[in-house]
């Protein structure tokens, strides 16, 4: 008799946990700027291939990849040609099935996003609306308004774009259609079982592929009652966001993701995913949160505070209510590729707070750039980090903030991409007014070569799609692999301290330790966590310490946290 062994599963969760995602570490990939491996300048799912080991080193439990869809790039990717196929220029259908079996292989998960509040003007239902007439059944499944004035000449409401600029565009026969962010970007008509039907279609032919979980972008937006008179911008602006909204968080978009997750519960084990919901009411995002709906939504709470204790404490303790409130997990945030990396934000004057209450993603900034501490910066950067990391829930990393990167702001205009920086006005635009571009420049993984080792190190190889600045090299993943002080290091010692000492998802705030500049808590195992937000050093408590942002400071036969430190222990 012939014995077989089953090789054990390389997940730190088990594969066929469908609870995998509740305290997962999730890293986001935007695949134009990780690893070029042909030398065209762009990103491709080859160069990710390449990386996986990095990857696993790291020790994330999950990949999140911005949009890889046929597009224009009027918005980065999230202007979809085609939801079910992958840009040429970043790979064909045939490498996606690759690059699902080699995370899967190194006991990664993979989440992709899912853009369904808009499609670029590219695709093909789009080109179909503009060829039918008025009242189609093909315009239908967008929506079109007849214009204001005596011949239509006017847009049906004053609103403005989210990127600036209005937010209807006229078409050649005279309607007009709506598009909430750039104009190449029309927003569906969710009223249309047309629409509800393709998006069912592409769910499945992802998750088909083996994709484990679906990152809904604008989620709070699909769902619009528009009637046949509009309000103007001020009247929209001053109605309440209570459910019945026209535009934005309506109590009936949920009915969209309760279709949705039919979807997903009818995989082993169950796909998930995570809503870009940006309401302001906690009790209404835990709705995106439920197990009916998409089962977790972003919290940006963390992401939009200063560095600050109390601040800190504040929203921590909000969104663990509100976790509790729908059943799912909290999600913390600190960069993303929508925001100024927060190795800048910490390192600004003012801090991050004094925009980002203004309720826009990438509103987080605005001070010259001659009031940036880069040091202090990431100081504050590393010592955030392991708090976040130390928190209950899912955690979830912007590819280069593990290198320490800081935004980049040496980039010409006739370089740059992001259509924030085009179309708005400088109110509307990220650190010093130069739009969303610094935190997608692509990343560094050799000290020197012309892309510093994004793309090949040959004179055929084409530059960086946007272009990186002499100090990256510093920050290199080869440079901080040698340094057992740099800010790879301590990712990476902390995510293997994390796999290990993961519990229950609770906490316990530790009075005795806490207060002025410092907060503590306590882990279940006897695992705590000690962040000193201020500028004095504070005293650390007996017990062994298993990591630290910075080094500790003795005095008197006695341990202190510096400033801008935050210290893990076994107590």
């Amino acid at each position: 008799m012939t014995l077989t062994q089953t090789a054990p599963s390389p997940f730190r969760i088990p594969a066929d946990s469908p609870d995998w995602w509740r305290q997962a570490v999730v890293y986001q990939i935007y695949p134009r700027s990780f690893a070029d491996a042909n030398g065209d300048g762009i990103g491709d799912l080859a160069g990710i291939i390449s990386r996986i080991d990095y990857l696993k080193q790291l020790g994330v439990d999950a990949v999140w990849m911005s949009p890889f869809y046929p597009s224009a790039l009027a918005d980065g990717g999230y202007d979809v040609d085609d939801y079910r196929d992958i840009d040429p220029r970043i790979g064909t259908l045939d490498q996606f099935d690759q690059l699902v079996a080699a995370l899967h292989g190194a006991g990664i998960r993979l989440i992709v996003d899912i853009v369904p509040n808009h499609s670029s003007d590219r695709h093909r239902w789009f080109q179909e609306a503009l060829n039918s007439p008025r009242g189609s059944a093909a315009r239908d499944r967008y929506i079109f308004r007849d214009g204001l004035g005596e011949h239509g000449e006017l847009p049906p409401a004053d609103w403005t774009a989210s990127f600036g600029g209005p937010a209807w565009t006229q078409v050649p026969d005279g309607q007009w259609y709506l598009h909430t962010f750039a104009v190449e970007q029309p927003d569906w008509n969710w009223d249309n079982p047309d629409v509800h039907a393709e998006f069912i279609r592409t769910l499945r032919f992802w998750a088909d592929r083996g994709v484990d979980g679906f990152r809904i972008d604008v989620a709070n937006a699909l769902s619009k009652d528009l009637p046949e008179q509009l309000p103007t911008a001020a009247e929209l602006a001053a109605m309440p966001k209570d459910g019945n909204h026209p535009m934005v968080d309506r109590d009936d978009v949920q009915d969209i993701y309760a279709e949705w997750r039919q979807v997903f519960n009818e995989y082993d084990p169950p796909r998930t995913a995570v809503a870009e919901a940006w309401v302001d009411d906690p009790a209404r995002r835990a709705r995106y949160a439920s197990p009916e709906s998409l089962g977790q939504a972003f919290n940006f709470d963390l992401l939009q505070a200063d560095f600050d204790a109390a601040s800190f404490r504040r929203v921590v303790a909000a969104n663990l209510d509100q976790a509790a409130l729908s059943g799912s997990s909290s999600t913390w945030v600190l960069s993303n590729h929508d925001v100024t990396r927060h190795a800048t934000r910490y390192g600004l004057a003012p801090l991050a707070g004094s925009k980002a209450k203004q309720g826009a993603e990438w509103m987080l900034a605005g001070a010259p750039a001659d009031q940036f501490d880069r040091e202090l910066g990431l100081r504050r950067a590393r010592a955030a980090t392991l708090f976040e990391l130390a928190l209950p829930g899912s955690a979830y990393l912007y590819q280069g903030e593990e290198l320490g990167l800081a935004e980049v702001t040496e980039i010409p205009d006739d370089r740059r991409q992001d259509p924030v920086f085009f179309h708005s006005t400088p109110e509307h635009r990220s650190y010093d007014g130069l739009g969303r571009d610094g935190a997608r420049v692509p990343i560094p993984w050799t000290p020197a070569g012309p892309s510093f080792g994004f793309g090949p190190d040959s004179p055929e190889a084409a530059p960086a799609h946007l272009p990186q600045p002499s100090w990256f090299g510093q920050y290199s993943v080869a440079a901080e692999e040698r340094d057992e002080g740099s800010t790879l290091t301590m990712y990476r010692r902390a995510l293997a301290l994390r796999g290990r000492l993961e519990g229950a998802e609770t906490m316990e705030w530790e009075e005795e330790l806490s207060g002025g500049d410092v907060l503590a808590f306590t882990r279940p195992g006897g695992w705590l966590c000690l962040t000193n937000f201020g500028e004095d050093p504070a005293p650390v408590p007996a017990g062994e310490v298993l990591l630290a942002s910075s080094p500790l400071v003795h005095q008197d036969g006695s341990a202190l946290a510096p400033g801008a430190t935050t210290i893990w222990m076994k107590v």
